[in-house]
C-alpha cells in the first residue's frame, strides 16, 4: 500500500459564495446598506458579482437562497461605525453590539435574503489585570521618531511607555513567518500619515545606517 505525503499548498485566499434569487438586488442592498464595495459584475443581465468589504470579497451568485445552517464573519477595523451606518440603513439588527468574552465586540446582522452576517473588532482589555512594576529605562530616539511615538501614543489613548511596550511585545509574537503586529489597518494607516507629517522618509530597517548628526 503507498503512501502519498501531504502537498505543501500554497492557499492565501477564500471566496464564499451566497446564492441570491436577485443579483443586481443583492449588489445594490451590499454595497448602499452594508458599505461593501462592487468587485465586479459577470454576465449581462448579471449572474454572479463580487462585493468588497475592505481586502475580504464575497460572491453573490444566481440561484435559490439558502441561508439555513450559513453564517459569515467579518472582523473590521470599527465595527460600532459600521453599524450605525448599517441601522441608519435599515438593516435588520438581530444582535445589537457587544463585548464578547472571546475578545471580539460584535453584532449580528440579515441580509435582505436572511444570511447571517457577524460583524466585529478585536478588543485587547479582556482577561484579568496584570500587575507590573515598572522601572526607568535611559534611552534616546530620534527626534522624528519620538515625535511619531508621541502622537501615536495619543491617537490610541495610551501612555508612551505602554505603547512602545505594546509594541515590543508583538516583536517577540511570531505570526506565521513574520511577528503580530498590535495595529489595525485603521492605525496602520495613520502612522503613515504620521511619517509624512513627521518627514520619516526611511524603511524599517534603516536604523542600522544611523549616525549622529553632528
Amino acid at each position: 500500500m503507498s503512501i502519498t505525503a501531504r502537498p505543501q499548498v500554497e492557499c492565501d485566499r477564500h471566496h464564499t459564495t451566497l446564492y441570491v434569487s436577485d443579483v443586481p438586488a443583492a449588489v445594490d442592498f451590499y454595497t448602499k446598506k452594508l458599505g461593501f464595495d462592487v468587485g465586479f459584475t459577470w454576465g449581462d443581465p448579471p449572474t454572479m458579482a463580487g462585493v468588497n468589504l475592505g481586502g475580504v470579497q464575497i460572491f453573490l451568485e444566481q440561484g435559490t437562497p439558502d441561508p439555513a445552517g450559513c453564517a459569515l464573519y467579518f472582523v473590521v477595523g470599527d465595527a460600532d461605525e459600521l453599524y450605525e451606518f448599517q441601522r441608519a440603513n435599515g438593516v435588520e439588527v438581530v444582535t445589537a453590539p457587544g463585548d464578547r468574552p472571546y475578545g471580539l465586540r460584535d453584532y449580528v446582522i440579515h441580509d435582505l435574503y436572511g444570511y447571517v452576517l457577524d460583524f466585529g473588532h478585536y478588543i485587547y482589555n479582556v482577561g484579568d489585570p496584570v500587575e507590573i512594576e515598572r522601572v526607568d529605562v535611559p534611552v534616546r530616539l530620534e527626534k522624528r521618531l519620538a515625535a511619531l511615538l508621541y502622537d501615536l501614543a495619543e491617537h490610541k489613548g495610551m501612555s508612551l511607555s505602554s505603547c512602545l511596550e505594546e509594541i515590543l511585545l508583538h516583536t517577540c509574537e511570531q505570526l506565521g513567518d513574520g511577528v503580530a503586529s498590535p495595529h489595525t489597518k485603521g492605525t496602520l494607516r495613520y502612522i503613515q500619515k504620521l511619517k509624512t507629517k513627521h518627514g520619516i522618509d526611511y524603511d524599517c530597517h534603516a536604523s542600522y545606517r544611523f549616525v549622529e548628526r553632528k
